[in-house]
């Protein structure tokens, strides 16, 4: 597996950094380069709700150099239940604002860039041309389709989770691969659910945090160059029972957005 190639020059970790990520450094497949890496490293996060939560935090706990945060929401008393960088006295505040606080408290290594809107044209492109992996951690397939086309046109690796009720799903789509799927793929655009399925169906707390975390660590894979990624396999989770099943998936070369045709 390729690493992603970061956008900031190699730094040199201080002693105190040597010791912080002295756990993953004990790592053969990650060690100080690869923590070199992660310090250098800048993930565009976009949804700081229930998946960007889990996600947001591991990945600053890592040591992720930049931590871009994309959500146009504000803090209210149902988020609670599960999306756990916002507190109780955070209710009424943006999303990032307050995730962006949890996280400094948690490692101020990590620089955090916390925008208050939703990403669109332009914009979006900018924000995913500076990152070398985008999560997409959002609530609705009008914005999922959005990052997914400004990913396959930047060639930007993109981890997708959801989670509704019990059922949790991740996959992980790379432009920079020969014939490698993209959203579009594997969900087209047509008759899809609208805005907001948590609130409509309810979601079990803890899911989120599995799904998130896994998002996590797929990004992180993808920036020190370290297994396989999920690359046209989709992990599905019955977390009433606890388990996992996998469904393999392949470009559609009529996709009008990574297709043959386009």
């Amino acid at each position: 597996m390729t690493a992603c190639t970061t956008r900031s020059a190699q730094i040199d970790l201080n002693d105190t950094q040597l010791l912080r990520y002295s756990r993953h450094i004990l790592l053969d497949e990650i060690g100080v380069e690869g923590q070199q890496r992660i310090a250098t490293s800048h993930v565009l996060v976009i949804g700081a709700g229930g998946l960007g939560c889990p996600a947001a935090l591991y990945l600053a706990a890592a040591g992720v150099g930049t931590l871009t945060l994309v959500d146009d929401d504000i803090v209210e008393l149902t988020n609670l239940q599960r999306q756990i960088a916002h507190r109780h006295d955070s209710i009424g505040a943006p999303k990032v604002a307050s995730a962006a606080a949890t996280l400094a408290a948690l490692n101020p290594d990590t620089r955090v860039q916390a925008l208050q809107e939703r990403a669109t044209g332009e914009k979006l492109r900018e924000l995913v041309a500076a990152a070398d992996v985008v999560l997409d951690c959002s609530d609705n397939f009008a914005t999922r389709h959005a990052i997914n086309r400004a990913c396959v046109a930047l060639q930007t690796p993109l981890v997708s989770g959801a989670a509704v009720r019990f059922d949790g799903q991740l996959t992980t789509f790379d432009a920079r691969q020969p014939d490698a799927p993209c959203y579009h793929c594997l969900f087209g655009e047509e008759g899809e659910a609208g805005d907001g399925p948590c609130a409509t169906f309810g979601v079990f707390a803890p899911l989120v945090g599995i799904i998130g975390t896994a998002q996590a660590a797929e990004a992180l894979k993808l920036v020190v160059g370290l297994g396989e990624p999920l690359v046209g396999r989709l992990q599905l989770l019955d977390a009433r029972n606890m388990q996992w099943r996998e469904l393999r998936y392949r470009r559609d070369p009529l996709c009008p957005v990574c297709g043959a045709a386009h």
